[in-house]
């Protein structure tokens, strides 16, 4: 595989779209319970309204391509609880105490539109409900959907990354304490749901190690570009705040190591995705393909 030859035929919206193609009305289905109020349940359903969807379709092509069903239910669940935790993520990472920031999703953000209390409570929500979904699944396979979800988001993951990225704990100078942040606040989420794909499928331990180092490249790579997209980029093409982090004074990728190398650095990291998915031959074809316009994209 070459960064230019898989799937050439498919861009982004196409893979994105494919491989998650029920994930709006699982949404729908699946995301609010019964006896929940009415305010909580309009909240959690604006948090979830948009976005990319990038890691219900990475739940579903990792299953794709370790011989799954993106329609099996396990998949599908899968794909929604990630895609909850995401949202939880950006509610939180939106609120005052954390970025501060007014504007995602091309929307105003939760705590703008429904108050901070209703914000971190509407978080919760998402939070909670996406384990429960999970833990629900008819299948053998819940438990361990439910652990690689909570290993992706929790203390040693996602959250950790956050306490990184807020300065709340020690990092080493550079890269080095780049990489400690990013791998765990973007990363950990993007590994978990690529991880999800393949035991949802019932990988074999070799299907789900190559899925697994191609996950870890792309969720660096992924937050590389979105650190030159955010020294590059407007508001109206990324929804969201550009330059926020500049000027807080947080270290990018780009501040670090300048746009040119941050760029060549995502480029890398692409390939050694691609190099990754080596055993898994044809079948990692469209998870190559993802990698590749994900390195490509402007917004």
């Amino acid at each position: 595989m070459t960064m230019t030859d898989p799937a050439q035929q498919e861009t982004l919206g196409d893979l994105l779209a494919a491989g998650a193609p029920h994930v709006n009305a699982d949404l729908d289905r699946w995301l609010v319970e019964p006896r929940v109020p009415q305010t909580l349940a309009d909240g959690m359903r604006y948090c979830t309204r948009g976005g990319k969807r990038l890691r219900p379709a990475m739940v579903g092509l990792a299953a794709e391509a370790c011989e799954g069903s993106v329609d099996a239910e396990p998949v599908r669940r899968a794909a929604v609880a990630v895609e909850m935790i995401h949202a939880y993520s950006l509610v939180h990472d939106d609120l005052p105490a954390m970025d501060d920031d007014a504007l995602r999703r091309g929307q105003p953000t939760a705590h703008v539109k429904f108050g901070e209390a209703m914000a971190i409570l509407i978080g919760d929500a998402l939070l909670t409900r996406a384990l429960g979904l999970l833990a629900a699944t008819p299948a053998p396979t819940a438990g361990r959907l439910a652990a690689e979800l909570a290993t992706g988001a929790g203390p040693a993951g996602m959250v950790g990354g956050q306490v990184a990225d807020m300065d709340l704990c020690d990092l080493p100078p550079g890269r080095e304490g780049l990489q400690y942040t990013h791998r765990r606040k973007t990363g950990a989420l993007l590994r978990a749901a690529a991880r999800m794909g393949a035991v949802a499928a019932e990988a074999s331990q070799a299907d789900l190690a190559a899925v697994t180092g191609y996950a870890e490249h792309i969720g660096l790579a992924f937050q590389v570009i979105d650190d030159v997209l955010d020294a590059t980029g407007t508001a109206k093409q990324l929804g969201k705040t550009p330059g926020k982090d500049v000027e807080a004074g947080k270290r990018t990728y780009v501040t670090e190591l300048g746009q040119n190398a941050a760029g060549e650095l995502s480029d890398r990291l692409t390939r050694e995705a691609l190099d990754a998915l080596q055993p898994l031959g044809s079948r990692g074809t469209r998870l190559a393909a993802l990698a590749c316009r994900l390195c490509q994209r402007t917004h």
